[in-house]
């Protein structure tokens, strides 16, 4: 498959258990593969916080709410795919009633999870480094070489819980979907037809992911903690908790910028990210693939993108399609 200039599409996904997320602009679509094989899949339409204010103006301000958002409908769409593991285990048909019950419960539930997973994350990877670093400041009195080992400690602490993680069977699964996710949209994104072939020939890597994302937080977190010092020990804990929205806001500039170019600065940026995906995405088989083709079909109508990005014909289009479920 020869490889053809990739195009911005503006959809974005996420893995979920036993399937895949695909959010374009107000669309979003969660399809899951259910325990008796049949692929479910869920379309709703979802305004964001940033829609309609100007904050989507600013960059860097936009960039944490537009993260906080991401978390939001991340756990929106990894309740919805839990709850048919939950239905098989009961057994039993919910009445509207207690369906309309779980639905309220699942909103509270996913406001207390989003803020627990933010406070756990800084405290793992911002927060933990940070005291560790100053177990060695009794040997260590350079600051620069200290802010170094702070960055080398954060990155460390990382990489162990990717790899730790990834030992675990549903988690392999995650990262299975992880690829179908990247696949299908590099797919539409080179040009390609979405079929089963094509995506599987896609790549499972992807700039815009999330996992390029958190590298750059790293990153990013190293370069500031490196030049903003102060001397009292509690108030660098305090300024690198205050820094953590900064961080993030530049962060998703910087996946912003990459994910829309293929200039060299793009892509030195996002190599980091591309490097991890190496441990986040894993190739998918025919069935994982079958579910992120169902997502990324129910919100976004592929077909008038690439008659519209790359010139492809409509009837071209119809014809390889019904060749190809034939």
């Amino acid at each position: 498959m020869a490889k053809k200039k990739q195009h911005y599409s503006g959809i974005g996904g996420q893995a979920v258990l036993e399937g895949v997320m695909m959010r374009n602009k107000n669309t979003l679509a969660v399809a899951v593969r259910k325990p008796d094989h049949e692929i479910e899949v869920e379309l709703e339409e979802y305004h964001g916080i940033l829609e309609n204010t100007i904050w989507r103006k600013i960059p860097v301000i936009r960039g944490v709410l537009a993260f906080i958002d991401s978390m939001v409908v991340g756990m929106k769409s990894m309740n919805f795919a839990s709850s048919f593991i939950d239905e098989e285990d009961e057994g039993t048909a919910r009445t509207q009633r207690e369906q309309d019950s779980d639905s309220r419960k699942e909103t509270a539930m996913t406001a207390v999870v989003t803020v627990i997973s933010l406070v756990l994350a800084v405290g793992l990877f911002m927060v933990l480094p940070y005291f560790l670093s100053t177990l060695l400041a009794g040997w260590i009195r350079n600051t620069s070489l200290m802010a170094i080992l702070e960055g080398l400690i954060r990155l460390a602490i990382f990489l162990l819980y990717i790899v730790a993680i990834s030992l675990m069977k549903d988690i392999k699964r995650l990262y299975m979907y992880h690829g179908a996710e990247h696949k299908c949209i590099n797919c539409i994104e080179h040009g390609y037809p979405l079929t089963l072939e094509y995506v599987r020939r896609s790549s499972r890597f992807h700039k815009r992911c999330g996992s390029s994302f958190l590298v750059l937080v790293i990153v990013i977190s190293v370069i500031l903690f490196f030049f903003i010092r102060v001397g009292n020990p509690a108030m660098r804990l305090v300024i690198r908790l205050l820094l953590v929205p900064l961080i993030a806001g530049i962060s998703f500039e910087i996946i912003q910028f990459a994910g829309r170019s293929d200039s060299i600065p793009a892509k030195i940026l996002s190599a980091p990210g591309i490097l991890l995906q190496h441990l986040t995405t894993k190739e998918p088989t025919k069935g994982m693939i079958l579910v992120g083709i169902a997502a990324t079909e129910a919100a976004f109508d592929w077909k008038k993108y690439l008659v519209e990005e790359f010139g492809r014909s409509m009837d071209e289009l119809d014809r390889i399609t019904e060749e190809a479920y034939s």
